[in-house]
């Protein structure tokens, strides 16, 4: 495995076996890629090649904008090898990753989106945050509402969520989509649970590729 410092460096973190469909990672807000590390750890261990897009930053912007980023990295460094691709999202990178279904796939090139406590409702908690990249997240706001008509890309979706997460008390259940419940409490704590990762894995091995002989 390549070290910190080096993948760092690269859009790639691993090589990946044979068939395994490659994933890209999506953080929250305010979170780099290796913020997600033991997503990372968990996926790679599992064969699977993890891309990071270091021109989301912070993950600060906005939903679309970070959403044509991620579109426009993957394009630009060939990440498909052919194929699919599989996003991984945390939080905020869960609402990224449906906007990237609903208005950048028109191609199919993005399988599957795997949100980890995706605030797909919205979060109560938002509208008392005086920053603009937070209050977006308030219920009945208007890109919250153009992401909910998106219904038909939710089959496309699995939601894995802790069964209490404070950031946002309505939970992440997504209607139409595959939702697992893992029984813990936080919103970043899942992040490191091992059971996440078995799951992301179970998910990810209904789409990856028969390795050609």
């Amino acid at each position: 495995m390549k070290s910190l410092r080096r993948s760092a460096l690269a859009p790639e973190y691993g090589a990946g076996g044979g068939g395994s469909i490659p994933v890209v990672l999506i953080p929250g807000v305010f979170e780099s890629w290796r913020f997600l590390q033991p997503i990372i750890d968990a996926l790679h261990g599992g064969g699977h090649p993890v891309h990071v897009v270091s021109s989301l930053g912070f993950n600060s912007g906005e939903i679309p904008e970070m959403a044509s980023r991620v579109r426009r990295h993957v394009e630009e460094h060939g990440l498909s090898g052919g194929g699919g691709i599989a996003l991984v999202g945390h939080s905020k990178g869960g609402l990224i990753g449906k906007q990237l279904l609903a208005q950048h796939n028109g191609d199919g090139l993005f399988e599957h989106l795997v949100a980890v406590n995706s605030p797909f409702s919205g979060s109560s908690l938002a509208r008392f945050v005086p920053l603009r990249s937070v209050r977006v997240f308030a219920p009945g706001g208007e890109l919250l509402r153009t992401l909910t008509a998106a219904e038909d890309v939710n089959r496309s979706i699995t939601s894995i969520y802790a069964k209490i997460d404070p950031n946002i008390p309505g939970s992440s259940h997504l209607p139409g989509a595959e939702n697992i419940v893992v029984d813990t409490v936080g919103h970043f704590r899942l992040l490191a649970d091992p059971r996440l990762g078995s799951a992301l894995l179970d998910v990810l091995a209904s789409l990856d590729r028969t390795p050609q002989p």
